[in-house]
């Protein structure tokens, strides 16, 4: 594949129903005037399917891969734009299966998909003002990591909670990620606490392009809040785009992957891992039967 060291990177960021068809409507759109707007790479959420008003409607609105609407409109815009795409994560079923796959595609310029990753960490927390999650009780956890290549370089595919697990950024940046997707549907108590702070350390620790497309605003249907904030970064951990946390949209980043050497051979840490020994607890009792 001939290789490009500059694009343009265009998040779209969304406020998606539990409704399928009003969501597709709006990436079409929205992946029409980033193209237009000259970007080269769209990106889009977690979820972008649908966020379901419930768990039993979330399950009973999941599609197969062959039958999914979002993933359809995708591949078509993709061909229609001859921009490659990020459909940041869907809802899939899969024959067989009771619980369904929280997956994201990178689909190339002619419609193709190119790689697909499925979640690997779930979302299992009961957070202070009384918001809870169970992501275990309907998807179904992933157990690979995904490298994909592209025109401008290679790719590691994560979705949302993985970004709290960094070993995994660390090992897509060692077998040859210089780009980390990171599709997101983060809470707004979370998202106003750590969002900022972690995508930057992620791209600071890997010296990579981190790209976080993101969910924004009230969702109608589920009544759930996610904080946007679409996000673009540099290796050196400079923020390119953020969309803000008011309203759905896309912003465009400008990407020089020259800026992932010149970062890595500023501060070389990726060469530098060590093996060590597993951490043993020293207790205070065992000390002063030493003395």
């Amino acid at each position: 594949m001939t290789t490009a060291s500059t694009f343009k990177a265009g998040l779209i960021q969304t406020n998606v129903s539990n409704e399928m068809a009003e969501n597709v409507a709006f990436v079409r759109e929205q992946t029409r005037l980033a193209r237009d707007a000259g970007a080269d790479f769209m990106m889009t959420p977690e979820n972008t399917g649908l966020i379901g008003a419930s768990r039993t409607e979330t399950l009973e609105k999941a599609e197969t891969e062959e039958t999914h609407g979002m993933l359809a409109a995708a591949r078509a815009v993709a061909r229609e734009t001859g921009a490659w795409f990020l459909l940041g994560s869907i809802h899939v079923r899969v024959p067989g299966e009771e619980q369904i796959r929280n997956r994201s595609y990178l689909i190339d310029a002619s419609g193709g998909v190119v790689a697909s990753y499925d979640k690997i960490h779930m979302f299992d927390v009961q957070l202070a003002g009384g918001e809870s999650y169970r992501e275990s009780s309907t998807f179904k956890p992933g157990d690979r990591a995904v490298l994909a290549e592209t025109p401008w370089g290679v790719l590691g595919m994560t979705i949302c909670y993985d970004l709290r697990f960094p070993y995994l950024y660390r090992e897509l940046a060692h077998a040859g990620a210089t780009m980390l997707s990171i599709p997101s549907s983060f809470t707004v108590p979370t998202g106003q606490a750590h969002w900022h702070t972690i995508l930057r350390s992620r791209a600071i620790e890997t010296g990579c392009f981190v790209f976080a497309p993101a969910q924004v605003g009230t969702h109608k249907g589920s009544k759930r809040k996610t904080y946007g904030h679409s996000i673009a970064i540099a290796p050196w951990g400079e923020v390119l785009a953020d969309a803000g946390g008011e309203k759905a949209g896309f912003v465009i980043a400008e990407v020089d992957l020259a800026k992932v050497a010149e970062a890595r051979k500023m501060v070389p840490s990726l060469q530098h891992d060590r093996k060590y020994a597993a951490p043993v607890l020293h207790k205070a009792a065992m000390a002063r039967a030493a003395e």
